[in-house]
Protein backbone atom coordinates (compact mmCIF):
# COMPACT_ATOMS: atom_id res chain seq x y z
CA UNK A 1 0.00 0.00 0.00
CA UNK A 2 2.71 2.16 0.93
CA UNK A 3 4.11 1.65 -2.38
CA UNK A 4 1.03 3.19 -3.93
CA UNK A 5 0.25 5.65 -1.34
CA UNK A 6 3.27 6.51 -0.15
CA UNK A 7 3.30 7.80 3.55
CA UNK A 8 0.88 5.68 4.84
CA UNK A 9 2.93 3.01 6.43
CA UNK A 10 3.57 4.35 9.78
CA UNK A 11 0.19 5.35 10.52
CA UNK A 12 -1.36 2.78 9.10
CA UNK A 13 1.06 0.22 11.66
CA UNK A 14 0.15 2.80 14.37
CA UNK A 15 -4.03 1.53 13.48
CA UNK A 16 -3.21 -1.90 13.71
CA UNK A 17 -1.68 -2.06 16.88
CA UNK A 18 2.14 -3.41 15.39
CA UNK A 19 4.68 -1.72 18.19
CA UNK A 20 8.58 -1.83 17.63
CA UNK A 21 8.72 -5.37 18.64
CA UNK A 22 4.89 -7.11 19.29
CA UNK A 23 1.70 -6.42 18.18
CA UNK A 24 -0.70 -4.69 21.12
CA UNK A 25 -3.15 -7.48 22.15
CA UNK A 26 -6.19 -4.94 22.49
CA UNK A 27 -5.14 -3.55 19.01
CA UNK A 28 -7.15 -3.75 15.28
CA UNK A 29 -5.08 -6.73 13.97
CA UNK A 30 -5.15 -8.34 17.17
CA UNK A 31 -9.23 -8.15 17.60
CA UNK A 32 -9.98 -6.95 14.12
CA UNK A 33 -11.85 -8.85 11.05
CA UNK A 34 -10.52 -8.79 7.48
CA UNK A 35 -12.81 -6.46 6.49
CA UNK A 36 -12.56 -3.77 9.58
CA UNK A 37 -8.60 -3.88 8.90
CA UNK A 38 -9.44 -3.11 5.03
CA UNK A 39 -11.67 -0.28 6.43
CA UNK A 40 -8.96 1.46 8.59
CA UNK A 41 -6.61 1.03 5.62
CA UNK A 42 -8.77 2.35 3.55
CA UNK A 43 -9.32 5.03 5.71
CA UNK A 44 -5.74 6.25 5.81
CA UNK A 45 -5.44 6.23 1.99
CA UNK A 46 -8.75 8.19 1.65
CA UNK A 47 -6.82 10.82 4.19
CA UNK A 48 -3.97 11.31 1.27
CA UNK A 49 -6.77 12.93 -1.42
CA UNK A 50 -8.16 9.22 -3.04
CA UNK A 51 -11.54 9.17 -3.41
CA UNK A 52 -13.27 6.37 -0.95
CA UNK A 53 -13.96 3.64 -3.88
CA UNK A 54 -10.40 3.90 -4.82
CA UNK A 55 -9.15 3.70 -1.29
CA UNK A 56 -11.08 0.66 -1.18
CA UNK A 57 -9.54 -1.13 -4.02
CA UNK A 58 -6.50 0.02 -2.71
CA UNK A 59 -7.03 -1.76 0.25
CA UNK A 60 -8.81 -4.70 -0.93
CA UNK A 61 -6.27 -5.40 -3.63
CA UNK A 62 -3.36 -4.75 -0.98
CA UNK A 63 -4.38 -7.73 1.25
CA UNK A 64 -5.54 -9.77 -1.57
CA UNK A 65 -2.08 -9.79 -3.05
CA UNK A 66 -0.57 -10.23 0.83
CA UNK A 67 -2.94 -13.15 1.16
CA UNK A 68 -1.35 -14.69 -2.25
CA UNK A 69 2.17 -14.52 -1.04
CA UNK A 70 1.98 -15.23 2.48
CA UNK A 71 2.76 -18.61 4.53
CA UNK A 72 -0.73 -20.17 5.50
CA UNK A 73 -1.39 -18.69 8.70
CA UNK A 74 -1.78 -21.81 10.76
CA UNK A 75 1.96 -22.74 10.15
CA UNK A 76 3.35 -19.72 12.42
CA UNK A 77 0.34 -19.68 14.61
CA UNK A 78 1.15 -22.17 17.40
CA UNK A 79 -0.59 -23.00 20.14
CA UNK A 80 0.29 -21.71 23.75
CA UNK A 81 2.31 -24.39 25.60
CA UNK A 82 -0.42 -26.45 27.61
CA UNK A 83 -3.40 -25.42 25.54
CA UNK A 84 -3.54 -28.72 23.63
CA UNK A 85 -3.91 -31.26 26.35
CA UNK A 86 -6.15 -28.71 28.23
CA UNK A 87 -8.39 -28.60 25.74
CA UNK A 88 -8.54 -32.70 25.62
CA UNK A 89 -8.71 -32.77 29.03
CA UNK A 90 -11.82 -30.53 29.09
CA UNK A 91 -13.67 -32.10 26.26
CA UNK A 92 -12.84 -35.26 27.66
CA UNK A 93 -15.12 -34.83 30.67
CA UNK A 94 -17.72 -33.64 28.40
CA UNK A 95 -17.75 -29.73 27.82
CA UNK A 96 -18.84 -28.61 24.28
CA UNK A 97 -16.07 -26.49 23.43
CA UNK A 98 -16.40 -23.67 20.62
CA UNK A 99 -13.90 -21.12 19.14
CA UNK A 100 -15.33 -17.95 17.88
CA UNK A 101 -13.03 -15.75 16.93
CA UNK A 102 -12.32 -12.12 14.25
CA UNK A 103 -10.74 -14.29 12.18
CA UNK A 104 -12.45 -16.09 8.73
CA UNK A 105 -14.13 -19.32 9.01
CA UNK A 106 -11.57 -21.10 6.87
CA UNK A 107 -8.79 -20.36 8.56
CA UNK A 108 -10.38 -21.41 11.84
CA UNK A 109 -10.72 -24.27 10.33
CA UNK A 110 -6.87 -24.94 8.60
CA UNK A 111 -5.53 -23.75 12.11
CA UNK A 112 -8.05 -26.81 14.22
CA UNK A 113 -6.61 -29.19 11.02
CA UNK A 114 -3.30 -28.46 11.32
CA UNK A 115 -2.65 -28.44 14.82
CA UNK A 116 -5.44 -31.64 15.37
CA UNK A 117 -7.94 -30.52 17.32
CA UNK A 118 -11.15 -31.12 15.58
CA UNK A 119 -12.01 -33.97 17.99
CA UNK A 120 -11.91 -31.27 21.38
CA UNK A 121 -13.37 -28.51 19.68
CA UNK A 122 -17.59 -28.97 18.58
CA UNK A 123 -18.00 -26.15 16.82
CA UNK A 124 -16.71 -22.85 15.32
CA UNK A 125 -17.33 -19.71 14.06
CA UNK A 126 -15.53 -16.84 11.89
CA UNK A 127 -16.41 -13.60 10.89
CA UNK A 128 -16.92 -13.76 7.40
CA UNK A 129 -19.15 -11.16 6.75
CA UNK A 130 -20.00 -7.55 8.08
CA UNK A 131 -20.51 -8.68 11.59
CA UNK A 132 -17.50 -8.64 13.62
CA UNK A 133 -16.43 -8.22 17.66
CA UNK A 134 -18.01 -7.35 19.78
CA UNK A 135 -21.51 -7.84 17.76
CA UNK A 136 -23.64 -10.62 20.44
CA UNK A 137 -25.34 -12.03 17.06
CA UNK A 138 -21.77 -13.78 17.07
CA UNK A 139 -22.09 -14.91 20.24
CA UNK A 140 -25.63 -16.46 19.60
CA UNK A 141 -23.70 -18.02 16.85
CA UNK A 142 -21.72 -20.01 18.08
CA UNK A 143 -23.97 -21.23 20.96
CA UNK A 144 -26.62 -22.38 18.25
CA UNK A 145 -23.91 -24.53 16.45
CA UNK A 146 -22.81 -25.44 19.76
CA UNK A 147 -26.79 -26.19 20.73
CA UNK A 148 -26.82 -24.54 24.13
CA UNK A 149 -28.10 -21.75 25.89
CA UNK A 150 -25.88 -18.69 26.21
CA UNK A 151 -26.71 -18.51 30.15
CA UNK A 152 -25.24 -22.05 30.24
CA UNK A 153 -21.77 -20.93 28.69
CA UNK A 154 -19.13 -18.75 29.74
CA UNK A 155 -16.57 -16.89 27.91
CA UNK A 156 -12.53 -17.61 27.67
CA UNK A 157 -11.34 -15.00 26.27
CA UNK A 158 -7.83 -12.71 25.62
CA UNK A 159 -9.92 -9.18 24.78
CA UNK A 160 -12.16 -6.79 26.08
CA UNK A 161 -14.55 -7.28 23.00
CA UNK A 162 -14.47 -10.91 23.82
CA UNK A 163 -15.90 -9.90 27.37
CA UNK A 164 -18.50 -6.92 26.06
CA UNK A 165 -19.78 -9.76 23.17
CA UNK A 166 -20.56 -12.48 25.59
CA UNK A 167 -22.09 -10.32 28.31
CA UNK A 168 -24.28 -8.66 25.36
CA UNK A 169 -25.18 -12.24 24.60
CA UNK A 170 -26.50 -13.46 27.83
CA UNK A 171 -23.54 -15.67 28.73
CA UNK A 172 -22.78 -17.32 32.35
CA UNK A 173 -19.79 -15.35 33.06
CA UNK A 174 -16.68 -14.18 31.69
CA UNK A 175 -12.90 -15.39 31.82
CA UNK A 176 -10.24 -13.07 30.67
CA UNK A 177 -6.92 -14.76 29.79
CA UNK A 178 -3.49 -13.31 30.25
CA UNK A 179 -1.01 -16.18 28.51
CA UNK A 180 1.08 -15.41 25.27
CA UNK A 181 0.39 -11.24 25.69
CA UNK A 182 2.62 -8.91 27.57
CA UNK A 183 2.47 -10.12 31.73
CA UNK A 184 0.37 -6.71 32.21
CA UNK A 185 -2.11 -6.76 29.91
CA UNK A 186 -5.55 -5.75 31.80
CA UNK A 187 -9.08 -7.29 30.13
CA UNK A 188 -11.78 -4.77 30.98
CA UNK A 189 -15.59 -6.35 32.02
CA UNK A 190 -13.95 -9.77 32.26
CA UNK A 191 -15.54 -11.32 35.76
CA UNK A 192 -11.97 -13.05 36.11
CA UNK A 193 -8.69 -13.62 34.69
CA UNK A 194 -6.33 -16.53 34.07
CA UNK A 195 -2.75 -16.69 33.28
CA UNK A 196 -2.31 -20.03 32.82
CA UNK A 197 -4.67 -22.57 32.08
CA UNK A 198 -3.77 -25.03 34.56
CA UNK A 199 -5.95 -22.13 36.94
CA UNK A 200 -9.40 -23.17 35.24
CA UNK A 201 -10.41 -26.00 36.88
CA UNK A 202 -13.41 -28.65 36.71
CA UNK A 203 -15.35 -28.99 40.19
Amino acid sequence: MDAQVPGVQEPLLMAFGVEASHINPMGLMAVGSRRESEIAAAAYVAETGQDWVAALHIADSAFTEAAGYLEPKANHTPLFLGIKDWLFHLSGAGLKLGILSADTSENIQNFLETHQLNDAIAAYHGVDGEISKPDPRLYAAICHKLDVFPIHTLMVGDSTADMVMAKAGGCAGCIGVTWGWQTNVRIDRADCSIAQPTELQLL
